[in-house]
């Protein structure tokens, strides 16, 4: 049976979009133009809407890639589309190539709509928190952008909880436009989200936008125990890539438990282990999107099978033990449940 892609808000506005985004950070490196094009339009067909990329991906090559799709595809398909992006990292050697200073996102956002060959971003993202710029500077051009129709919402990726709220703050004082949205980190095998990061979000309306949903590949479960992986794979072309570096995953044994339950949940539903990870992501609170990332045209089809998949109350609280993080004691641990509650007897 086809399922059909639920629809949520951008946090607190009243934009719609899919529960399943398509990031691109793979276009232009690991997917060439073709199949980028065939997974956009795959991606829309299933019923996506939300694409989400970034100036740094490829050097600029990603958007160029959706930008060419854009113009090449119906009014009525590129109307549907709902167009996110990013900046903050270097886009060149100059000083003032990188941060969240106004001189850098004037360039970076003018750039980044040339490339996608558009006059309007749905939502525009801080890619991560500049400790040497003002933040009202920042928020300051997030909503002059907003004022000149460059840009329709302001959001935020990697910030912390401070700085979430923060910016929440101080946008709301200043009178000036508030992030709608975060873009975290956030899986089965990474739930550090939920102490501080998740309860601010919640607080303050802004929707989650998970990047990473499959633990960089992890939770496909296509790595062993018992083999270092090798081969067309992200950890067998790189073992030591970032935070999903074999070496770093491997060795702690909540991994292999976390990946037995999800296989075990995938088998008895008949599903796939990335659609129930997904699926148990999709439920978390405040999240609005997924992010799914794909090489291939395969692996999105696969990914998109999460769409309508709703575990039950018996598989979620299994897949909640395994994957608890074992908060330390103080503050998020049993010793601070004191502190943290109250109850009416």
């Amino acid at each position: 049976m086809e399922r059909v892609m639920e629809l949520r808000t951008l946090g607190r506005s009243g934009c719609a979009v899919s529960a399943l985004a398509l990031g691109t950070m793979t276009f232009g490196a690991e997917t060439d133009e073709a199949g980028a094009h065939e997974q956009l339009d795959v991606f829309v067909q299933a019923g996506g809407t939300l694409v989400d990329t970034a100036d740094v991906y490829s050097a600029g090559a990603a958007e160029e890639i959706v930008g060419r799709w854009l113009a090449a595809r119906p009014a009525d398909v590129r109307d549907r589309v709902v167009l996110a992006t990013k900046g903050r990292f270097p886009m060149g050697d100059e000083p003032n190539a990188v941060g969240t200073s106004r001189r850098h996102l004037r360039l970076a956002l003018d750039d980044s709509l040339r490339r996608l060959g558009v006059d309007h971003l749905d939502l525009y993202q801080l890619h991560a928190w500049d400790p040497l710029t003002p933040l009202e500077e920042t928020l300051r051009f997030l909503d002059d952008a907003v004022s000149a129709g460059k840009i329709g919402y302001p959001g935020l990726s990697n910030f912390t909880a401070w700085q979430v709220q923060r910016a929440v703050d101080l946008a709301e004082h200043r009178h000036l436009a508030v992030p709608v949205t975060l873009q975290p980190s956030y899986s089965l095998l990474g739930r550090d989200v939920e102490a501080e990061i998740v309860p601010a979000c919640l607080a303050n309306g802004l929707g989650l936008l998970p990047w990473g949903p499959l633990g960089g590949g992890w939770l496909s479960g296509k790595y062993a125990r018992e083999q270092r992986p090798a081969g067309a794979t992200r950890l067998g072309e790189d073992p030591g890539r970032g935070m999903e570096a074999y070496d770093r995953v491997a060795t702690r044994e909540r991994t292999w438990d976390v990946l037995a339950a999800v296989q075990d949940v995938a088998e008895a539903r008949g599903a796939t282990m990335p659609q129930v990870a997904l699926a148990w992501l999709l439920a978390r609170p405040a999240v609005s999107s997924v992010i799914l990332g794909a090489r291939t045209t395969e692996q999105l089809r696969g990914n998109l099978g999460a769409a309508g998949l709703v575990l039950d109350g018996e598989e979620t609280a299994r897949l909640d033990a395994v994957s608890d993080p074992g908060w330390a004691d103080y503050p998020y641990g049993e010793i601070g449940v004191e502190q943290r509650t109250r109850a009416l007897d």
